[in-house]
């Protein structure tokens, strides 16, 4: 007999265990990601688990609880990152979960339920989207061997920045001001408000040396910067940004190859370039290093009569939202965004 329960610290252990031996698992479900979201974007969270007969987890669902007066009341498994959903041993399972999933969503009257899964396995019946993929880079056991498989353009674009003295910093939290400082002028750029700083000191809280920092420099000053975070055998860029002022100079492929050969000489099998939509540009740029994609699979509940929901940047109601967003300083964008990020999935 399956029983579903509600996640209480005292298990915090026995679900991470169960994360790391389940294949197909991704970082974003072990059970450290609760309270780097509940600490710096305040949501609910409603950690749903699976025992068997002899009370061992056979199933796990994160979600998270949004509710703002832009975008309405949805849960999301889970919000801001690529992945996510349920892990279980069967689709039983894993239909019991989502049932227990769709009590809550009742229960705080939420408008759909958006399951970030990798695959599709666990709920073959419910509405999907299929409009983004994730690229990832199989990696051989030295950065020599990946060097030597790069196209020649992609190699002198990486030594474009080499001639320039770039220099490259990979470190923890201290790098999170230079860090910061590129990627919040990025976003105001791209008209999309930028997480709080507070983001990503509590994923170093709480992940301590599973994630670094990654920065370039040029004349002293940060110009490229990502966020990686590895989990088993697999390293992943969640958070990658360049000033687009010095792009000429090739600053973010100096960024890529040198977390690339991190990635190789630190034993990682796999690199993650993180989800792109299929023929955009961040897709060409990932699939010039050689990755390969493989579609996710984003599955909903919906009450009866609604429909998929579109809240992100490229549905046409928030062209002018975006297009004004762009025109703020980055001081200013800084205070308001961290508002209106927390708000979205």
């Amino acid at each position: 007999m399956i029983t579903i329960k509600h996640y209480t610290k005292e298990i915090a252990s026995q679900w991470n265990e169960y994360v790391d031996k389940t294949a197909k698992s991704v970082c974003y479900q072990t059970i450290e990601w609760k309270a780097i979201i509940e600490k710096s974007c305040r949501l609910k969270s409603f950690y749903l688990y699976a025992v068997d007969e002899n009370n061992k987890i056979c199933g796990i669902l994160p979600l998270f609880l949004s509710k703002s007066r832009l975008f309405g009341t949805y849960i999301t498994s889970i919000p801001y990152f690529n992945y996510g959903g349920i892990l279980a041993d069967t689709n039983k399972i894993a239909e019991l979960l989502f049932q227990e999933s769709v009590k809550i969503a009742n229960e705080q009257k939420a408008s759909h339920i958006e399951l970030r899964h990798i695959q599709n396995n666990f709920l073959p019946d419910q509405p999907t989207k299929t409009h983004k993929i994730r690229m990832l880079l199989s990696l051989p056991s030295t950065a020599d061997e990946l060097w030597t498989g790069f196209k020649s353009k992609l190699r002198s674009q990486i030594k474009r920045a080499q001639r320039e003295n770039m220099d490259i910093r990979l470190g923890g939290i201290e790098l999170i001001g230079d860090f910061y400082k590129v990627f919040s002028r990025n976003m105001r750029d791209l008209g999309t408000p930028v997480w709080s700083k507070k983001l990503f000191v509590e994923i170093f809280n709480e992940l301590n040396d599973k994630a670094r920092f990654s920065c370039v420099y040029f004349q002293n000053k940060p110009v490229a910067c990502g966020l990686v975070i590895g989990f088993k055998n697999c390293l992943e860029i969640p958070f990658a940004s360049s000033l687009r002022k010095y792009n000429r100079l090739s600053p973010n492929m100096l960024l890529y190859w040198s977390i690339l050969k991190f990635a190789c000489d630190s034993g990682y099998d796999t690199f993650d370039f993180g989800r792109s939509s299929s023929d955009s540009n961040t897709f060409r740029f990932k699939q010039q290093w050689g990755a390969q994609p493989e579609t996710l699979h984003w599955q909903y509940w919906l009450p009866e009569g609604e429909s998929l929901p579109e809240i992100n940047p490229q549905n046409p109601k928030y062209a002018f939202a975006i297009s004004m967003w762009q025109k703020l300083p980055v001081s200013i964008a800084n205070v308001i965004g961290p508002k209106i990020s927390r708000m979205l999935p």
